[in-house]
């Protein structure tokens, strides 16, 4: 994985997040958009392991509710965001069109 990949996915995830273990998934993958979600995916899993709403009456009310829409919102973008390898792609299929324009009514 080069420089210009491993810094789109941790634009995606964060500046925390570990390299060593993007490479690694990106070496079983093949696909950096793979990696993302499947990242994204297991942030998600997380959060649906717990309650997502704790209320100690009186005292606390935690509601991770929103964080979990937020990484749904995350991995639908990622899903629909041109990835870096998806550019390549569209490079080689990039054709020059000319138009030319002509007014429908002429006037005087």
């Amino acid at each position: 994985m080069d420089e210009f990949l491993r810094s789109w996915l941790l634009a995606q995830h964060g500046p925390d997040t570990d390299s060593a273990d993007l490479e690694r998934r990106f070496f079983r993958l093949r696909s950096v958009r793979a990696v993302a979600l499947e990242v994204l995916g297991e942030r998600r899993a997380k959060l649906l392991a717990d309650p997502l709403k704790v209320t100690v009456d009186g005292v606390v009310t935690m509601d991770l509710q929103e964080n979990l829409r937020g990484i749904e919102r995350h991995i639908e973008a990622v899903r629909q965001v041109p990835a870096p390898e998806d550019e390549d792609e569209d490079e080689a299929s990039e054709t020059l069109a000319v138009v030319r324009l002509v007014p429908t009514r002429r006037y005087r």
